[in-house]
């Protein structure tokens, strides 16, 4: 996408700036040359995750634009306040406000603790709210004023709440925003919207989720940016109230080479759908291709596979070995239904690990849940952990960070089994 300089000394307050997808976007607007507050929690080097608010204030720079690196945690009301304070006191206003800030746990009721529903709730609902509330009287001088937050499309399919009922909660209330203020905000000339990725795109907080090999069929973070481009540049009056999504905001825009977004342009149409689009799980093979979790919907498992969970099994102990328990170190239990009901454990936390029938001999870190026609296509590599997990193929509870280490023991298992 071509600048257009239209948000040349434009003030932006973006929330979880320091990576991914908000830094993402910071440096997309520094290229404009406009002004960028970022607003994190990162001030010291995360043990894990790359990047700090002053890292990404160096990079806003060097991309062409202003950076004001503020330490922020949205669930702090005079942080929030303080931070917009000092950017209208540098840029003398703030013209865009990106809600980008945002917590996640894929866990069920009965697996999710309070403390995590709290930090959820806080961060992307009450978040959004109080930083939209406190920017909201400089949006008002502006004569561009935007919103965007980084949040779903309100859609009310079961399936979307019955896996994380308290994310989804979490996140819709982004959503809400957008359906509330946009309306309450328009004869102010203010837009809001919201905008969401059509696939999962690759980050740093991803990999660290999902394992390294989460780029395979994910999207980079600049799909966002340039789509965050496109709305921003846009005059207020003429988009506001939209749940947006990426790729359909740059086709709109002329970009036909979507595929230049992939992390691997080989698996360019084999992208595992992001959460919360308007498609049933018996359908989401119309975005994927053969090799992601589309192989199980598109043909039933084979009839030679019946009975084969045992000898699996059999296999994966004989390749076992103290460098995969070194890495893995978790102990799960694998719930089976189907022509093979069954349980069946994995204890890759001691010596050179152990699987077998039955309950696991200590507790399970993670308990993994689904039909045997899919158990089987999960472990030979036809069908992705974290895709069966947003299908609805596999349950999880439990450690659900340990519960995708097995993605990575899996790939370097399928060649052998």
């Amino acid at each position: 996408m071509i600048n257009t300089g239209k948000l040349a000394g434009r003030t932006l307050f973006i929330t979880g700036a320091s990576r991914g997808i908000g830094k993402a976007i910071a440096l997309r607007a520094a290229q404009d040359g406009a002004n960028v507050v970022v607003a994190a929690k990162t001030a010291d080097p995360h043990p894990k995750l790359p990047g700090t608010i002053y890292t990404a204030a160096k990079e806003i720079e060097a991309a062409g634009g202003k950076a004001l690196p503020c330490v922020v945690d949205v669930r702090d009301e005079a942080a929030v306040r303080t931070a917009v304070q000092n950017a209208v006191a540098k840029f003398g206003g703030i013209d865009i406000v990106v809600n980008n800030a945002s917590a996640i746990a894929l866990t069920p009721t009965e697996q999710t603790d309070m403390k995590r529903y709290d930090l959820m709730h806080q961060i992307n609902s009450r978040g959004t709210f109080l930083v939209s509330k406190e920017c909201i009287p400089y949006l008002r001088k502006s004569n561009h004023a935007h919103i965007l937050n980084i949040s779903p499309p309100l859609n009310m399919a079961p399936h979307w709440f019955s896996n994380h009922v308290a994310y989804t909660m979490a996140k819709y209330g982004m959503s809400m925003c957008v359906l509330g203020m946009a309306k309450e905000l328009e004869a102010a000339n203010i837009a809001v919207n919201a905008l969401w990725p059509r696939t999962a795109i690759h980050t740093a907080a991803m990999e660290m989720l999902t394992g390294k090999e989460s780029d395979q069929f994910s999207r980079k973070p600049e799909i966002m940016a340039d789509a965050a481009y496109a709305i921003l540049s846009k005059e207020p009056r003429h988009q506001t109230g939209k749940f947006l999504i990426d790729d359909e905001v740059l086709q709109a825009e002329g970009i036909t080479d979507i595929k230049q977004y992939a992390c691997v342009p080989a698996n360019a149409d084999k992208l595992m759908p992001d959460f919360f689009l308007d498609v049933a799980p018996e359908k989401l093979v119309e975005f994927a291709a053969e090799g992601s979790h589309a192989a199980s919907l598109k043909k039933p498992a084979a009839a030679s596979e019946a009975g084969k969970i045992e000898g699996l099994f059999q296999k994966i102990e004989s390749l076992l070995n103290e460098e995969i328990v070194r890495k893995t170190g978790a102990v799960y239990e694998f719930k089976v239904k189907g022509e093979e009901a069954g349980i069946w454990f994995a204890d890759l936390k001691s010596g050179t690990g152990k699987v077998g029938k039955g309950s696991p001999p200590a507790t399970a870190d993670a308990v993994l849940t689904m039909d045997s026609k899919h158990f089987f296509d999960m472990f030979t590599g036809k069908l992705k952990p974290a895709n069966a997990f947003m299908t609805g193929k596999l349950k999880i509870s439990g450690d659900l960070q340990k519960a995708m280490k097995l993605e990575k023991l899996m790939g370097g298992l399928k060649a052998k089994l």
